[in-house]
């Protein structure tokens, strides 16, 4: 069939879930048989996330192709179990850098270069990238922003002309807010019409309403509301609040979005979505009576968005284990020595988060000493398993002084340096060691183990590497450096044999974990905490006894 293309705009407000409501939909089609993918077009002028702080615009995710992107991706691939690249995200920075790169090459034959047609034809071609492929039956558009925000303009005149010109092969799905106000005791509708206005002001009808709320929006409400906003009334659809991202898809197919959709581009609807595992995971979910406590250790805890990635790993595996997770947020810079066991001592499990530069390092340090020592299970990720070999070059080699060269540049053990390749480079965009690489695992290592496998392949995101002149002297006091890159034997995994769980990965596996497909490290590290929570729980009772 024909490539269908799905376009979801928000309004009101922002933050309201349009990356939710397109994976949602995503895992509906493919579990209908459907071959779907999502792309999402930002609208700030910055190339890509790489650069920005995680207080400005949360985590950024990396793509097996090596593309830093947007979070939405990573909510992409967790509900569809479909990989994205670079294809699949594009910033405004990087329209116009590429329009201006042909400008300059003079491939506009001398003519007047502007937002319509170029900046729009660019994006076009973009959002069409995909379809001609011939890998997807449906393509999901996500516009960041809010209709009538001045950064969006370009990309929903660029939604308007495509809507005209594939006809019944899109489809628009605008996402609004529905505020309850407590005072007068009512859901308000005004915004959403205003919202609609908007975007119809710009060219765009939208066909399906999904409405972000909070209480229940009643049917001649939603009567209303399609009546106002020339929306069929079956095509008004609630999204009311739920305790979990992931029964978004079901509460969106009891209301037949997913049919809808198909009615709307001509597909024939046939049968139900095979979501057998999905419901599987959902029911561990929600009958978990028991719960297991894992700390993270970082210093953006106050900022959910920083360590999405990581907390959704978490979810999967602990969910999979059929045990509720308690995630309890530490900020590195608030461990200090004189109170780091109060901070730890409750916990199942510890996990060192990734990050760059030196602030709430040390705190770190302090955390993994205690874990180390106390022999409880330790996940560091990236700059946690950097601060592990840190923490174990001081305090048990006898390097005092050691430290990374990102944080010390003078440091006489320098156990973790910046890579080869990176020591000439002076743009900060784009260039660390990004995307999907191999990596061998000693075979009855912990991490072969736990991935079942001795050949696996994971995501990067770093600029500084374990320092390969220290190995044996790692190797001969505990620390086992049991997974290497092939080609360049990069230290990629360290763990301590002799603890219960000890392990630091210099890669993401947090991107790679889906909602059917959890990260296997994850997996083994909610494991070996389940299996120190109960020990403990046996040991208080046989002392109460």
């Amino acid at each position: 069939m024909e490539t269908k293309y799905i376009f979801v705009t928000g309004g009101v407000v922002s933050s309201l879930g349009k990356g939710i409501i397109s994976s949602s939909l995503a895992c509906l089609l493919k579990a209908r048989g459907f071959r779907v993918t999502i792309q999402k077009f930002d609208p700030y002028i910055n190339i890509d996330p790489g650069t920005l702080n995680p207080y400005e615009h949360g985590e950024c995710y990396v793509t097996e192709d090596g593309y830093e992107s947007d979070l939405d991706l990573g909510h992409y691939e967790r509900f569809t179990d479909v990989r994205t690249s670079r294809a699949n995200n594009a910033t405004t920075g990087r329209i116009y850098q590429a329009v201006i790169d042909k400008e300059r090459r003079g491939d506009y034959l001398g003519k007047t270069v502007q937002i319509v047609p170029h900046i729009t034809d660019e994006i076009k071609r973009r959002v069409k990238y995909l379809g001609t492929t011939g890998d997807y039956d449906f393509i999901i558009t996500e516009i960041g922003g809010v209709v009538g925000d001045i950064e969006s303009l370009p990309f929903l005149e660029a939604v308007r002309q495509l809507r005209w010109e594939l006809d019944t092969n899109s489809v628009s799905i605008h996402l609004t807010y529905v505020p309850y106000i407590a005072a007068a005791k009512e859901l308000k509708t005004k915004p959403t019409q205003h919202s609609v206005k908007a975007l119809q002001e710009l060219g765009i009808q939208p066909d399906i309403l999904v409405l972000r709320t909070e209480k229940e929006v009643n049917v001649d409400m939603r009567r209303k509301i399609a009546l106002f906003c020339n929306v069929a009334p079956d095509a008004v659809i609630q999204s009311k609040d739920v305790n979990s991202i992931y029964k978004v898809p079901l509460t969106m197919h009891e209301q037949h979005l997913d049919e809808i959709v198909l009615r709307k581009t001509g597909v024939p609807v046939e049968g139900e979505p095979q979501m057998d595992r999905w419901l599987q995971f959902i029911d561990r979910m929600d009958t978990a009576t028991e719960t297991v406590t894992i700390g993270l250790v970082g210093k953006y805890v106050e900022l959910q968005d920083a360590y999405k990635s990581i907390n959704e790993a978490l979810f999967h595996a602990a969910t999979n284990a059929h045990r509720k997770l308690n995630l309890i947020y530490i900020h590195s810079e608030k461990v200090t020595p004189e109170n780091v066991a109060e901070k730890l001592s409750g916990l199942d499990g510890v996990i060192i988060a990734p990050g760059f530069g030196q602030r709430g390092i040390e705190g770190k340090f302090v955390a993994l000493k205690w874990c180390r020592e106390a022999d409880v299970p330790t996940f560091g990720i990236c700059l946690g398993m950097q601060c592990m070999v840190i923490e174990f070059a001081r305090n048990v080699l006898g390097l005092s002084d050691a430290n990374s060269s990102e944080m010390d540049p003078h440091s006489p053990h320098k156990v973790i340096d910046l890579m080869e390749e990176q020591k000439n480079i002076s743009n900060l965009g784009g260039t660390m060691r990004l995307g999907a690489f191999d990596c061998d695992l000693r075979p009855g290592s912990l991490a072969a183990k736990a991935y079942g496998a001795e050949h696996i392949r994971e995501r990067h995101r770093h600029r500084f590497e374990f320092n390969n002149e220290y190995h044996d002297a790692f190797e001969q006091a505990g620390m086992q450096c049991v997974g290497e890159n092939p080609g360049t034997k990069l230290v990629e995994v360290v763990e301590m044999p002799s603890k219960r769980w000890y392990l630091g990965t210099q890669y993401h596996p947090e991107y790679s974990s889906t909602v059917l497909s959890p990260s296997p490290v994850f997996a083994s590290f909610i494991k070996a905490a389940v299996a120190y929570h109960d020990e403990k729980t046996m040991e208080q009772s046989a002392d109460n006894q």
